[in-house]
């Protein structure tokens, strides 16, 4: 396990106490930012690649992982993530940095960008555009929410596998221990929870009421800036012919690759995206 500081920072209305890994580098800075319900643990894979050559900074978003819930569950949402990123590298002393984001994570690079483009210098979307396949958002919300914790650490890796098994063919006994111990903790009394406040799931359930709002707007306020979109072969969330029209109308230099075997979205330490992401970030992070 790579070394990281632990960090604690203030939301950016002041009001929650919130966590961040801070993996120190000799390079530029990395934001890194999970998905709906993951948290800053769902990084490690990546940084087992990039830890020491860049300065990993991997926020848990409130409600996640160390940081703490919110007690009102409308401000479970991208934008006011984005604002507590600012906040965040703001406390740091950091004034531009390249972004990656999972998911939720790649919404908030994309607000990120459009709000404060001078201090974006690249985005990294890990299976995400302006248009999400109905599909995966009701995979996803069929399972966000509240739920019974597990016995034990194996009953927990057996529902992580029984929700995302199909994104991760091939994924055996070992690989799911895994991804439960980067997606749920252990309670006090023994048994384990996904990590995250069952409330978010609030939001994103209301989302569904009414059509998907506009998004091509915050694709497009990322003209000039360097892309590189990864999308999971079997995604259900981002279909081939998003990443297409988010190709064709981005102005500045793009990337696009396909990660075999992964829905959504991909752990970001397969070979397809590893051999993506170092010379991005080597041509373009600074």
């Amino acid at each position: 396990m790579i070394d990281y500081k632990r960090i604690g920072y203030r939301s950016a209305g002041g009001d929650l106490e919130l966590f961040a890994r801070d993996y120190p580098g000799d390079g530029p800075p990395l934001l890194l930012m999970h998905g709906l319900t993951r948290n800053s643990a769902d990084f490690v894979p990546l940084a087992q690649h990039l830890a020491g050559r860049y300065r990993l900074i991997v926020p848990d978003q409130r409600g996640r992982g160390l940081s703490q819930n919110d007690p009102d569950p409308a401000n479970y949402r991208p934008d006011i993530y984005a604002r507590d990123m600012f906040a965040l590298l703001d406390m740091l002393g950091v004034e531009r940095a390249a972004l990656i984001g999972t998911s939720m994570g790649g919404l908030m690079a994309m607000i990120m960008a459009a709000t404060r483009p001078e201090a974006v210098s690249a985005v990294v979307l890990n299976d995400i555009g302006p248009v999400l396949d109905p599909a995966g958002l009701a995979r996803i919300a069929g399972y966000v929410g509240p739920s019974e914790p597990f016995a034990d650490w194996e009953e927990a890796a057996a529902n992580c596998a029984a929700i995302n098994r199909d994104a991760f063919p091939g994924f055996a006994e070992a690989d799911w221990l895994a991804f439960a111990a980067r997606t749920c903790r252990q309670r006090a009394d023994g048994r384990v929870e996904y990590a995250y406040d069952p409330a978010i799931a609030a939001g994103f359930a209301d989302s569904g009421d009414t059509p998907q709002p506009d998004l091509w707007p915050l694709w497009e306020a990322l003209a000039g800036k360097p892309v590189l979109l990864l999308r999971g072969a079997l995604s259900d969330l981002l279909s081939p012919e998003t990443a297409k029209e988010m190709e064709r109308r981005h102005s500045g230099p793009f990337t696009l690759a396909e990660v075999p075997r992964r829905g959504h979205a991909p752990l970001l330490d397969e070979e397809a995206a590893i051999q993506a992401i170092k010379p991005f970030l080597k041509e373009y992070a600074a």
